[in-house]
């Protein structure tokens, strides 16, 4: 009986499990994940489980007798230790399981700091599982002080979380302006004054000496000179993609696990999909790390190991909440030379057009549903209005 065996529990593994299924797949398929938990949401551990709105039982991605019921063997808190593509075999500490497919679906993990500038330290976080996210929520209180290092989405999200629940948050980022290689300027000032007005303090163009302490974290000196105390502290400096499995057995990585069009990897019979795949978009290497992406990659390869031969084409997508506001994302802005501002329907609403020449490469939607389906639309379907017309509000 054919065997598929994948490894990593999260959101592309999961639906690459449960799509074999669907897909009328009758062989054995075999789900491993490292960490204790049925496979669950990611995104909103940086948002409405910080702040207590969402309990951790609803996070699952399915219910409790999803798997059993389609004949999925979860196997949880289980580590992967070596791939042997040879034999097409994979080892599970003293056990090894034989396959006909095995998918790679580990993720990513968090950059940490170095240990030499206090990154080992107690009370010194990143947030990427639900264990992470316990240990902080042990730690939130109004009126303690919470650090956080990195002023992407994810340090962002933090910051707005905790502050809604009483934590004094100061957020260091190394970079001239938050959002700075993500986002555009007008972006960038669209969150800062946001933040401000919450009471989160903003460090743009400030990087992190050392963070100090004795049994845990108690200071952080800056590169401005200053030195400031804190009860904890929240690291948001990016993540790199796990690939550690992957170049032990041979396999081409390139700012993650290679993969062809289809999700085939460097050897046969061995496929990635997720946060931890590059693939070839406009001549370079490109990881996506989005729920979206993983879902319609992992779908595409599920239905590519039973011969469909189909290639997979992103059509990235991403969102962030913070506070009351809802930015959402289409497309990918690398390359734009141009910003066009165009102001939503309702107050406070507005929308960042991404433009390269006159081709529509992307667009931040800030509470404007409106705008970035629309916006969506036309990138999927490679059509471009013309930015005169998004700016002055004639094109809809």
């Amino acid at each position: 009986m054919r065997h598929v065996v994948i490894i990593g529990a999260g959101q592309a593994g999961s639906t690459l499990a449960a799509k074999l299924r669907e897909l009328g797949f009758d062989g054995r398929v075999t789900l491993i994940g490292d960490e204790p938990h049925p496979p669950y949401q990611r995104p909103p551990l940086s948002k409405a489980y910080l702040t207590g709105k969402l309990a951790a039982d609803r996070l699952a991605l399915r219910g409790p007798s999803f798997y059993a019921e389609r004949g999925i063997d979860l196997r949880l808190a289980t580590k992967v230790t070596r791939i042997s593509p040879a034999e097409k075999r994979i080892e599970l500490g003293a056990e090894s399981l034989a396959y006909d497919d095995f998918v790679l679906a580990t993720g990513a993990s968090p950059i940490r700091l170095p240990a030499h500038i206090g990154g080992s330290l107690a009370n010194v976080f990143t947030l990427r599982t639900i264990a992470d996210a316990e240990e902080i929520t042990s730690h939130i209180g109004p009126g303690k002080r919470a650090l956080i290092i990195g002023g992407g989405y994810i340090g962002l999200e933090v910051a707005a979380a905790l502050s809604q629940t009483g934590v004094l948050v100061t957020l260091v980022e190394l970079q001239e302006r938050i959002l700075c290689r993500v986002a555009a300027a007008e972006t960038s000032a669209y969150f800062r004054s946001l933040h401000a007005e919450r009471g989160v303090s903003l460090l743009e163009g400030v990087g992190l000496v050392s963070l100090e302490g004795e049994d845990r974290v108690r200071r952080a000196r800056l590169s401005d000179g200053s030195c400031i105390d804190f009860d904890f502290v929240i690291v948001g400096i990016g993540v790199r993609p796990s690939v550690a499995l992957a170049e032990a057995a041979g396999l081409a990585v390139e700012n993650g696990v290679c993969v062809d069009a289809q999700g085939r990897t460097s050897e046969t019979g061995i496929w990635a999909v997720g946060d931890c795949a590059s693939f070839l978009w406009d001549g370079r290497r490109l990881r996506i790390e989005s729920v979206p992406h993983a879902i319609d990659q992992a779908e595409t390869v599920a239905a590519n190991i039973l011969g469909a031969n189909r290639d997979y084409r992103p059509r990235p997508w991403f969102w962030s909440d913070q506070f009351d506001v809802k930015l959402q994302i289409a497309g990918l802005n690398s390359g734009y030379d141009r910003i066009v501002e165009r102001k939503g329907a309702k107050p406070g609403a507005c929308s960042y057009w991404y433009f390269a020449g006159d081709k529509l490469l992307a667009v931040d939607a800030i509470n404007d549903a409106r705008a970035y389906m629309t916006a969506k639309k036309l990138i999927d379907a490679g059509r471009s209005p013309s930015p005169l017309d998004v700016a002055d509000g004639r094109f809809t």
